[in-house]
Order: structure tokens, then sequence, then C-alpha cells
């Protein structure tokens, strides 16, 4: 009986290192595991700012060339309004004579398609 007490025991004890030796293993899979999330999360983060990186640089090449764009065109709305405004006062005394004039100088006359009755 001894002996089978002893066997038994041997099994046990053999039982007891092979579930140490599996969670032993489990815990490398699971610090392994983190190790390549983490691996794998910085270099999506690399990635991701070497792509922002390049973005910006071609955001910044084209965002550039439509600043000049903009400011060459407010300098041109602004000369356009300045020469407007300018051709406005030149104009304004004559051309209210003349409006004045239309209306008010008065000569009657009989209209060209006009038949004298029947």
């Amino acid at each position: 009986m001894t002996s089978q007490s002893q066997g038994i025991q041997q099994l046990l004890q053999a039982e007891k290192r092979a579930k140490d030796k599996l969670e032993e293993a489990k815990k490398r899979k699971g610090k392994r595991l983190k190790q390549a999330k983490e691996e794998a999360t910085a270099e999506i983060d690399h990635y991701r700012l070497q792509r922002e990186k390049e973005f910006r640089n071609k955001e910044t090449n084209v965002m550039g060339s439509q600043g000049n764009f903009s400011a060459k065109i407010d300098e041109q709305t602004t000369e356009t309004i300045r020469n407007l405004t300018s051709s406005y006062h030149r104009n304004m005394e004559s051309m209210m004579k003349k409006l004045l004039s239309t209306i008010c100088d008065i000569s009657p006359e009989i209209h060209p398609n006009f038949r004298p009755g029947v």
C-alpha cells in the first residue's frame, strides 16, 4: 500500500508540476501577446505620424500657393472697386444732367407708326 500511495503522490506531484508549467506557459504567452500589441501600436503610431507629416507638407505646398492666389484676388478686387468708385464720381454729374434733360425736356412728336384716322 505504501508503494501505491507513494505512486499516487508521485502522480499528484507530476500533475502539479505539469499544471505549473502550463500556467507559466500561459503567462509567457500573455506577456508575449501584450508585447506584440505594444510593438504593433508603436509601429502604427510611427506610421501615422509619418503620413500626417507628409500630408501637412503637401497641404502646406497646396495651401501656400492658394494663399498667393487669394492675396492676388483680394488685390484685384480692391483695385476694381477703386476704379469703379472713381469712375462713378467722375461720371455722376454728367449722367445726372443727361438723365434730367431727357426727363424734363419733352419735345412732343407724332410717332412714326401713327396713321391718321381712316
